[in-house]
């Protein structure tokens, strides 16, 4: 996937050796899921193999634009295992890196020619912006429900989902409203998904990444995993648990029992989703002309991954 990084000749050019270092370093070990997405999606609907490169980079640079301004904000140290961008490089050039990648974007898509989608790209970006946004809002507020937490993540996660299934169509200049409609619709869907599997892992649940534990709580952020096992509870052990250091502080405030049913139900509901998201795909297969259909093929294999963090 060599084409996410140089799209175009001027993309990183050779005189600035510290932004290079940093781009290598901030996608080295990166899954590459999106981007790998966009490839599947346009290699489906017979796209041009230089536009498909253009999708899979401008999701990348998006999202990891997103990353380096988030650790940034959030003071995560680190990354992937690694440093984080601004620990290392220093906070104005982990800003720096995060406007380059964005400015790239728009000048690559501009030079490809197709307003409609430089304008959905463009909304994404902007919709992503506002879920930072109104994520920091909710920091120390215990009072947030599941709902607040959806419209946070069909912003900042979604966004991008719904770009990776829409945007091969409309640059094939399928502009099929009602089509587009229902793969944005499949990818708030995922996003939510996505999130909720995250989320999870923040209390060592299906953690095979590794990732810190009780990260979001230390920091005074009700994820959608900690609203759901505390809501309803006692305002004296909530008080407790939100002030937990340790998962094993924390479980033992609520309550072992407690603690897995709700684990349980919160898997439960999130198969509702899951199912809600193959009967999304049936409508979805209804827009598709019959050289398209292995769209659906692709979009089939992303629920389980996504929230269950395995494969077949």
């Amino acid at each position: 996937m060599s084409s996410i990084k140089i799209y175009n000749s001027d993309d990183f050019p050779t005189y600035l050796p510290k932004l290079n270092a940093l781009y290598d370093d901030l996608f080295k070990d990166g899954k590459g899921f999106r981007s790998k997405l966009v490839n599947r999606l346009g290699a489906e609907i017979h796209l041009d193999t230089r536009v498909i490169d253009l999708l899979a980079q401008t999701v990348e640079f998006i999202h990891n634009a997103s990353l380096l301004h988030d650790d940034l904000i959030d003071h995560s140290v680190l990354r992937r295992g690694k440093p984080a961008a601004w620990s290392k490089y220093t906070p104005e050039y982990a800003v720096l890196a995060g406007d380059y990648l964005l400015a790239r974007v728009m000048v690559n898509l501009s030079g490809h020619g197709n307003v409609r989608l430089i304008q959905r790209t463009a909304k994404a970006i902007s919709d992503l912006l506002e879920g930072e946004w109104i994520q920091d809002s909710l920091v120390k507020d215990f009072k947030i429900t599941l709902r607040d937490l959806d419209r946070v993540h069909d912003l900042k996660t979604g966004s991008l989902f719904k770009w990776c299934l829409s945007a091969p169509f409309i640059a094939k200049e399928r502009y099929d409203e009602k089509l587009l409609g229902r793969l944005e619709d499949c990818g708030t869907t995922l996003g939510l998904l996505f999130q909720r599997s995250d989320d999870l892992l923040d209390f060592d649940i299906r953690n095979d990444e590794g990732k810190a534990v009780l990260g979001d709580l230390k920091s005074g952020y009700l994820n959608s995993f900690s609203v759901w096992v505390l809501r309803e509870l006692p305002e004296s052990v909530f008080q407790k648990a939100i002030r937990s250091q340790s998962l094993g502080e924390f479980k033992s405030v609520v309550g072992e029992a407690h603690f897995g049913a709700r684990a349980t139900a919160f898997d439960d509901e999130n198969q509702k989703l899951i199912d809600l998201y193959f009967h999304r795909l049936g409508e979805v297969r209804d827009g598709l002309q019959a050289n398209e259909l292995g769209v659906i093929e692709v979009l089939k294999q992303l629920p389980k991954p996504l929230y269950w963090r395995k494969r077949d």
